[in-house]
């Protein structure tokens, strides 16, 4: 009866040597498995992060073209506001574009310098801006040297920009302010806002001795590069007109579309 429990005992014992065996064959099955999903999700995310990454830099660009297109496409641009709207056709804005440059600048320009002639928005009760193109850029820049001759009219003009740069303006508007009450010279430059400090641009009076002019002959001179980087800081927005009295061509595209 002996013979027979030990020998029960020790096939138990067997039974739960192999059990552990099973057990830690198991976790290291489990474990190498976990280790192999674990290593190709890592090799597919980084291939994932890379077309990722890569499709990224295609997009930007990509964006950076269509602005720079865009930007080329408004060059011979400009908006014009004001101007009743009372044309029956499109050859009639035309003849009514040609007869209000007459009036006010100094240009001769017929119905063939015109490329493009659109009034944009919907109907109101303000006259719709007219955005003119132009046949080449030397006209649309001669008209924006003169469009000081609208100064006392109810006309007035502006660069047409895109909707994106219209609103990146109007938010550069309140910095441009900012700059403007610390006596700065401040200018909204498409999208981006300019300023010159005052304290660099106004030059101080030294009066005249021998530690004075000794520090003038030897101060060292600045190229023309540094002397650009140090008067001028450029802000860009992440500008509606600087005149806020008359209604940009913001107003309409936001209120009337």
């Amino acid at each position: 009866m002996e013979d027979i429990m030990n020998a029960l005992r020790h096939i138990q014992k067997e039974l739960d040597e192999q059990k552990i065996a099973i057990q830690r064959s198991g976790e290291k099955v489990t474990e190498q498995v976990t280790q192999n999903i674990n290593s190709i999700m890592e090799e597919k995310f980084t291939i994932l992060e890379k077309k990722y990454d890569n499709l990224q830099t295609k997009v930007e660009n990509q964006e950076k073209r269509l602005y720079f297109l865009e930007k080329q496409a408004r060059r011979r641009n400009f908006v014009l506001f004001g101007l009743d709207e009372k044309e029956t056709s499109y050859s009639n804005l035309e003849n009514t574009l040609v007869e209000f440059t007459k009036k006010y600048f100094e240009l001769n320009i017929e119905r063939r310098d015109i490329q493009e002639i659109k009034r944009i928005g919907k109907k109101g009760e303000r006259p719709r801006p007219i955005v003119v193109t132009l046949s080449n850029l030397g006209l649309k820049i001669e008209i924006c040297k003169q469009k000081n001759a609208l100064k006392d009219t109810t006309y007035y003009i502006k660069e047409d920009y895109p909707r994106d740069i219209l609103n990146k303006r109007k938010e550069l508007q309140k910095q441009l302010k900012i700059e403007r009450e610390k006596g700065n010279t401040a200018i909204i430059k498409y999208d981006k806002l300019i300023v010159l400090d005052k304290n660099i641009t106004n030059k101080r009076n030294l009066s005249i001795s021998p530690e004075n002019i000794h520090n003038l002959v030897n101060k060292p001179k600045k190229n023309k590069q540094q002397l650009s980087d140090s008067k001028i800081k450029v802000i860009r927005s992440n500008s509606v007109t600087e005149k806020a009295i008359k209604p940009s061509m913001l107003n309409f595209l936001t209120t009337n579309t």
